[in-house]
């Protein structure tokens, strides 16, 4: 399927003419188009391939100094667009107009595209490599090539955009045992190739620590993160870093730059050529920055939008994203790194005399205030460092600016979860139940 250039289409300038006419300050033209090619396996055979192509128009104007921003999929009305951003602005509180000026860069592309016939190998072969050491195991999973052009223009001359293609795969297994059932389940997202060995044997570590089911513990021992679910915590702090949050007062750190935060092993930040989510510029037009959130336990920034920024007379971090098409640009993360330590997660289980792995969860983080409770999903007790089995019907709570304030140990196994790059770490503090214990 032919993949067009949207740079090449003169639909931005004609609805910034429009707007201009129709009596607009300022106006902006935000673009995205995307082609996914994704691969479908069920039952350890492939189901289905698909193509899915999606396109959207967000028009935001500033007329008599009120914002109105309008939508549209697919074919656009120019006018009809433009008319509809100019009666919703008259909703909405005057505000000062926040777009980026006169910057015509240019991006070269990311990723590399892949044809659906290799991610079919790379599907048949990670499934081929858990079944022939369990070939008692259903695998389901999907494999896909993720094309999408993103471009900005707006009535102060900036005109910017890029294409990134990205690679991902999801691949769950199912062993059931009598009346036992378990499901482990890993992905990888990455640019120009995916790696079908390293996913299968993280499938299959897992299902060599799960052969057998031992009793949990119910007491505060060390709780050892994967990278895999480490994100859990990380959601609390990415929100305490948010500047929205600090100018609401809802940041515990909002007075806090300058000062320890967490534990001194702990250096965060976000980088713009790293990962799979890495970006050139942000939804505003802002170039993105690499920026240290926090160094060796010391909060130095927030991160922040154009609106967000001025109000806390800062500029613009590259940080402004929107939530969807329909959004108003906010304070947003491309990726958030974590400085991995040393070790391999198989030294970090040999530290333990006592503990509990946690690599599946259900439920979510603490949010905000840190505090969580989860159902451990997929967890493994430790004893005289080694893994003797998983453990079942296990919930962990604690509070998360606790918890990383009695960090105990980082692994050097940083991996991407999502757009988080996270190694594993054990933590005390955390209380531990189970039934069976």
């Amino acid at each position: 399927m032919e993949y067009k250039n949207i740079h090449q289409e003169p639909r931005a300038e004609q609805l910034l003419e429009l707007a201009l006419k129709s009596g607009a300050e300022a106006a902006e033209v935000y673009q995205s188009r995307s082609l996914s090619r994704p691969v479908f396996f069920e039952a350890n055979r492939l189901k289905q391939l698909e193509t899915n192509q999606s396109e959207g128009t967000a028009l935001r104007l500033w007329y008599k100094g009120r914002p109105g921003l309008a939508v549209a999929y697919g074919n656009v009305e120019p006018q009809a667009l433009v008319e509809r951003a100019v009666s919703l602005s008259q909703l909405n509180q005057p505000e000062a107009v926040e777009l980026n000026g006169n910057f015509q860069p240019f991006y070269p592309d990311l990723g590399e595209d892949v044809p659906v016939e290799k991610l079919v190998e790379w599907g048949k072969e990670t499934i081929a490599l858990i079944r022939e050491a369990y070939p008692e195991v259903i695998c389901n999973g999907d494999w896909e090539c993720d094309v999408e052009t993103t471009r900005l223009v707006n009535t102060k001359g900036l005109d910017c955009y890029y294409t990134d293609t990205t690679l991902s795969c999801y691949i769950s297994a199912e062993w059931v045992r009598g009346d036992d059932f378990l499901s482990v389940s890993d992905g990888e997202t990455e640019r120009g190739n995916l790696q079908p060995g390293k996913v299968a044997q993280q499938i299959l570590q897992r299902l060599d620590w799960a052969k057998q089911n031992v009793p949990s513990c119910s007491s505060r021992v060390p709780v050892l993160f994967t990278s895999k679910a480490a994100d859990m915590l990380w959601g609390t702090v990415q929100a305490a870093l948010n500047g929205k949050r600090v100018l609401e007062k809802a940041s515990p750190w909002g007075e806090r730059i300058g000062k320890q935060v967490v534990s001194p092993l702990l250096t965060i930040y976000q980088d713009p050529q790293a990962g799979p989510y890495s970006c050139p510029f942000d939804d505003e037009g802002t170039p993105t920055q690499s920026l240290v959130f926090i160094q060796n336990g010391v909060l130095q920034n927030f991160y922040c939008d154009r609106t967000t920024g001025s109000q806390l007379h800062i500029p613009s971090t590259g940080n402004g994203f929107r939530p969807g098409l329909g959004s108003y640009p906010t304070p947003g993360l491309f990726n958030f790194l974590i400085q991995p330590g040393s070790g391999t997660l198989q030294q970090l289980i040999q530290q333990l005399d006592d503990g509990l792995i946690v690599d599946q969860m259900l439920g979510s983080g603490g949010g905000l205030s840190g505090d969580f409770s989860i159902n451990v999903d997929l967890g493994y007790r430790i004893q005289n460092g080694q893994v003797i089995g998983r453990v079942k019907d296990t919930m962990v709570a604690g509070n998360v600016y606790t918890a990383l304030k009695q960090l105990v140990k980082l692994g050097g196994d940083a991996d991407w979860n999502g757009s988080c790059y996270t190694p594993s770490l054990i933590v005390e503090g955390l209380s531990t139940t189970g039934k069976n214990s």
